[in-house]
Parts: C-alpha cells; sequence; structure tokens
C-alpha cells in the first residue's frame, strides 16, 4: 500500500483504493473519496489558472462544508499554503490574518464577503477571492472597483489544465493561527511532513479503521479540528461535518450519522452531559477524545456511564507540535490525574531551565521532539527564537556525535514526571487565558477594549471557572475627558468586535491610573492577585 508524504495523498491514495468509499457527509449529501480527489484535482488547476506561485498562501474564511475541506487540500496540492480561519472571528481579526501572512487568495462566501468589504481594502497583497456559491452576483456586492477579483466557484473548477508547482514533505503546507501570550494571533508554520506524521500517530493509537465515521464538531481551524479530517483519510473514513446551534445538534448527529469517533473540548462535554443521550450513540460510539483543555473527573466518569462501551482518550497538544500526549484508556483508572506519555512518532521530555533532564517528579518544561515540531511562527523570529530550540547534546536521541542541530519545541508548561514515565500538567509559564478550549491573548483583548474608545485604561486576564476552565475579567478606568462607561456600554461594543467566547464575564472600573511595574508597564499580574484576594470566596481551579 502507497504511504502518503504530502497531506493531498492522504485523500488521493484512498480514491485510489476504495473509489466508492464515502469520505465527507454534509447535511444529506455524501462524497466519495474519488469525488472529493476529482474535486480537489480541480480546484487545485484552478488555483494555478489564476497565477498563484509556488508556496502563496490561500486563506479560506467558511463554515465547515465541502468547499471548506477541498480548498485546504487543492492549495497544497498545487503547490500553495492554504491558512483556515475560525468562521467565528470578526473582520477585523480575519484582516490581521490577511495581511500577516500576506494571504494572496481567500475563498468565502457571498454573506462573509459583504461582512468583508472594509477591511480587505486594507489587505493590499490580496489579488483573488473565490465565491464558495454561486447563487449571488458578484456584481451585488458593490459597484465600485476593487483591488481583488471575484470568481464564483465553478469558474476556478472549469479552468485549463495548469501543471502543479513541485512540492517536497518539508515544504510548507499550512499556517494555523494561535494567540500568543501578548499581541495579535501569530501564525504557526506546518509542513506537509508534520500534518502527515500527526495524522497517522494519531490514527494509530486511536486505531482508526476504514469502517470509522468521525464527527467534525471543531472549527477546521484548529489543530485538532482539522485533525479530524486528515486522520480520517489516513485510514480511509468518513469524516460528517457539522455545524452546531445547540449541544443536542451534536447529539443528534452522532446518533444519525452512527459516528464512532468523537473528539472535543471540556465545555462542550459538559454541555452534552446535561442532555438526555439518544440510545445510537451507545451503539455505535467507539470512543470520544477530550483536547483544549481539562476534563473534569466528574465530567469524565459521567461521560464513561453514559456510553459505558466507549473508550475515553485524554489528550495534551499545542499546536506548535499538533500534538503531544494522550493518556490510554487502560491507564485512566491508574493514573486518573496524568496526561500521559507521547504520542506515537514523538518524544517528550521535561528539561530544567540549563537544559539538562529533570529527576522523577521534579517540575520542568515540556519540551517536545520529533517529526510533530513545526516549522515557526510566520514572519516572527523573535517569537520563533523563544518556542523553537536548538536540544543540547546528551539528551536522550542526542548523543554527542551528532553534528547538526535538532529544533525542538519547549511549550512553556510545567509538568513532572513520574517513576513509571507517566507526565503531569502543573501550569503555565504565560498568561494566556485558556476558556471554552480557545488560547486568548490578554493583549489582543485590551487592544479591542482601546480600540472601543469606552475606557481609558485596561487590563484582561483569566480566572478559574468549572466548566470553561477560565473566564475573562476586565479591570478598566474610564476613558479621559468622557463620562463613566457602563458595563452594558462596554459589552455591547465588545460583542460587535470580538467572537463569543472572547468576550468578558466581568468588568471592574477602578479610579486611574492603574499600577505599574519598574519598567512602566501595566503590571496585569499584581493586579490580577490584588482583584482575587479581594473575592468573597477564593475561586477554584476545576478539580482533577
Amino acid at each position: 500500500m502507497l504511504q502518503a508524504t504530502l497531506l493531498p495523498e492522504l485523500v488521493i491514495h484512498t480514491a485510489q483504493r476504495r473509489p466508492d468509499a464515502v469520505a465527507l457527509s454534509y447535511g444529506a449529501e455524501h462524497w466519495t473519496y474519488a469525488k472529493v480527489a476529482d474535486q480537489m484535482a480541480a480546484l487545485a488547476n484552478g488555483l494555478l489558472h489564476l497565477g498563484l506561485q509556488r508556496s502563496e498562501r490561500v486563506g479560506i474564511y467558511l463554515e465547515k462544508r465541502f468547499e471548506t475541506v477541498l480548498a485546504s487540500f487543492a492549495a497544497p496540492l498545487a503547490g500553495l499554503v492554504f491558512v483556515p480561519i475560525n468562521p467565528l472571528l470578526k473582520a477585523d481579526q480575519v484582516r490581521h490574518i490577511l495581511r500577516d501572512c500576506q494571504v494572496r487568495l481567500l475563498v468565502t462566501s457571498p454573506e462573509r464577503l459583504a461582512t468583508l468589504k472594509a477591511a480587505l481594502s486594507d489587505c493590499p497583497d490580496l489579488q483573488h477571492v473565490v465565491l464558495s456559491a454561486t447563487a449571488a452576483d458578484p456584481a451585488d456586492l458593490g459597484a465600485e472597483p476593487q483591488h481583488w477579483q471575484v470568481t464564483p466557484w465553478q469558474d476556478i473548477l472549469n479552468s485549463p489544465y495548469r501543471p502543479a508547482h513541485r512540492v517536497i514533505d518539508t515544504d510548507l503546507a499550512a499556517i494555523l493561527y494561535t494567540s500568543g501570550s501578548t499581541g495579535l494571533p501569530k501564525g504557526v508554520m506546518l509542513s506537509h511532513r508534520n500534518l502527515v506524521a500527526g495524522a497517522t500517530s494519531v490514527a494509530s493509537y486511536l486505531d482508526n479503521q476504514p469502517d470509522d465515521t468521525l464527527l467534525a464538531a471543531l472549527p477546521l481551524s484548529f489543530d485538532a479540528g482539522f485533525s479530524q479530517l486528515s486522520t480520517a483519510f489516513s485510514v480511509g473514513a468518513r469524516v460528517v461535518l457539522l455545524n452546531y446551534l445547540l449541544p443536542r445538534d451534536v447529539l443528534r448527529a452522532m446518533a444519525q450519522e452512527k459516528v464512532t469517533g468523537l473528539t472535543a473540548v471540556p465545555p462542550l462535554y459538559l454541555q452534552l452531559l446535561t442532555l438526555d443521550w439518544p440510545e445510537a450513540t451507545r451503539e455505535h460510539l467507539r470512543y470520544f477524545a477530550n483536547t483544549g483543555g481539562h476534563l473534569p473527573r466528574e465530567a469524565l466518569t459521567q461521560l464513561r456511564q453514559r456510553v459505558p462501551q466507549a473508550k475515553p482518550y485524554l489528550m495534551y497538544g499545542l499546536t506548535e507540535a499538533f500534538r503531544s500526549t494522550y493518556l490510554p484508556p487502560g491507564d485512566v483508572d491508574l493514573k486518573p490525574n496524568s496526561i500521559g506519555k507521547a504520542i506515537p512518532n514523538a518524544e517528550v521530555l521535561v528539561l530544567r531551565p540549563d537544559g539538562s533532564a529533570c529527576a522523577p517528579d521534579e517540575p520542568g518544561e515540556l519540551v517536545h521532539r520529533g517529526a510533530l515540531v513545526a516549522m515557526g511562527y510566520w514572519n516572527d523570529a523573535e517569537k520563533t527564537s523563544e518556542r523553537f530550540k536548538p536540544l543540547p547534546a546528551g539528551l536522550p536521541g542526542r548523543p554527542a556525535g551528532l553534528q547538526l542541530p535538532e529544533v525542538a519545541v519547549f511549550s512553556g508548561d510545567t509538568v513532572r514526571q513520574d517513576a513509571d514515565g507517566y507526565l503531569y500538567f502543573v501550569g503555565r509559564h504565560d498568561e494566556m487565558i485558556k476558556t471554552s478550549g480557545y488560547r486568548i491573548s490578554p493583549t489582543e483583548v485590551e487592544d479591542i477594549l482601546y480600540a472601543t474608545q469606552l475606557v481609558g485604561e485596561c487590563v484582561a486576564f483569566g480566572v478559574p471557572h468549572m466548566s470553561l476552565g477560565q473566564t475573562i475579567q476586565i479591570i478598566a478606568t474610564s476613558p479621559l475627558f468622557e463620562r463613566a462607561t457602563s458595563q452594558n456600554d462596554l459589552i455591547s461594543a465588545c460583542k460587535n468586535r470580538m467572537p463569543a467566547y472572547m468576550l468578558p464575564s466581568g468588568i471592574d472600573w477602578v479610579a486611574g491610573p492603574l499600577p505599574r511595574n519598574a519598567n512602566g508597564k501595566i503590571d496585569r499580574t499584581a493586579i490580577k492577585r490584588d482583584w482575587l484576594a479581594r473575592q468573597p470566596t477564593p475561586l477554584q481551579p476545576p478539580q482533577t
């Protein structure tokens, strides 16, 4: 059997072996691997016909649908780079991504394009917009001239043949944007090798098979969301695309589509546990996997009671290395607080600040090495050097005689490893806010607050929440020379600028200026500490 080395080959090789097997389901429509492969090739050819050069970026701003998947695999097939954009993001956030990685072509819908037009005018590198639907007349989107050209989807598919650019497995295939502890989201660069190795590794420990049906409930702009596609395609399984409004829609899809594998974030699992599960979920679900944060033990217990035949997989990962560890189902009762061991074809080290290995149960930084280590952050040498560093000689797998350096991901997370090799999460080095499975930069929240012109100074930080992991708390001063702003005014302004998961849960107004540190910067750590101290009942993190 042929082994895939490039991301699109996950589809192509299965289409050659099992052309009539169903690859994708969306609503009442089902596409075989043969159809996906044919449409993917036609789209790749159409992108090349527009004159895109090797490694130029293709942005995808769509909900989950056939066109989203096709664009994600057709772009790298043509030798281009796909950039999936969370469909929940607002226009200004989409503009940042398009400008940051100089997207040349954007795939979106007529409805989404109408909301983006003002933002796209500030994206000088954008040359083409491909509309995923043909119902709307591009001329209806505005008569004024633009620096980008609108092309209907069907026109792209009917383009004359053009030879694809040369591609090898170490070439850049995707840029996934993730928030950092400071500033706007940064683009994690993933090669074909990263994506294929990740798919193969995850499919091996989940024991995915051709008769599996995976539910794509997570956004495809997430590494864990996109891996539902790559993992399924690596073994010839089926993926059901779902854009759900209510948690019960997830359960309904699981029953109707006879889903065998579900990967979700803790907040979704907590919502699902408030509902009655159809009997069909018990009949077909083979496993459920957790990602994007800690799953409370009580929730895990209830999930195992709801679907006792399904195996639980608890996973830890970071976009910079796709996936790092998992706890096998057989070890859940033995090591219930552990994040497990390294996934296949990866090694996880626990290192001291000087680069030496920690002793058993000694806290240290989690460092990931292997084929899944990303290519760094797009166009950001400083942040790349902070996370992607050469491994010191003498560590496991790095005998002193090796001459060329090996770059690993230094996660910034503190863990410990017991004598049996199981890892345990201790804490984070940075100030990231993790809520509802999303990693949110506090300064990105603050930038949006400042843009409302309804605050003078502000800080954002995460506070513990039993079901969401964290919620976002704001400390703010009123704008200078203006009347005091109410919490409702600020929240209303935020709703127009932020996706729902980024909205603050609380806003405290204080007299300014806010405390500074020795460098003259607003002291976020001290402000958070003082806020927590003022709470009548100490806030507790989720129990493990």
